[in-house]
C-alpha cells in the first residue's frame, strides 16, 4: 500500500498523545485537561481515517476540516497544560512542534481539495 504522510503522522501524532496523557495521569494526577487533549489529540487521526475513506470529494473535505479543527483545540490544550505547569518545556515543545506540522499538512490538503473540487 502506498504511503500517506499525513495518516502515518497523525496515527504517530495520536500515539505521543496517548503516552502524554498516561504520564500526565500517573505522574501529576491530573485527570480534566489530560482528558480533553486526549480526545481532541486522537479525533485528528481518526478523522484523517475517515476523510481517506470517504465516499465524496466534499466528505474528503469535511472530514479534514473536522481534523484540523481538532487540531487547532489540540494545540490549545497543549500550551495551557504548558502554561499551568503540568508540562515542561522540554515535555511540550515536541508534541507542539508535531501538532503545527498536522496543521500545516491538513491546512495545505484542505486548500488544495477546494480548489480541485470547485
Amino acid at each position: 500500500m502506498k504511503e500517506n504522510v499525513v495518516i502515518d503522522k497523525s496515527f504517530a501524532f495520536s500515539i505521543s498523545i496517548v503516552k502524554m496523557y498516561q504520564s500526565l495521569v500517573a505522574e501529576k494526577r491530573e485527570f480534566v485537561l489530560s482528558k480533553q487533549v486526549l480526545r481532541s489529540g486522537t479525533f485528528i487521526s481518526a478523522n484523517v481515517e475517515e476523510a481517506v475513506g470517504g465516499s465524496t470529494g466534499k466528505d474528503f473535505i469535511a472530514k479534514m476540516c473536522i481534523a484540523y479543527k481538532e487540531a487547532r483545540e489540540t494545540k490549545y490544550w497543549l500550551k495551557l497544560l504548558r502554561a499551568t505547569d503540568y508540562l515542561t518545556e522540554d515535555q511540550s515543545a515536541p508534541i507542539i512542534f508535531g501538532c503545527d506540522e498536522l496543521l500545516k499538512i491538513l491546512y495545505s490538503i484542505i486548500s488544495t481539495s477546494k480548489k480541485n473540487n470547485c
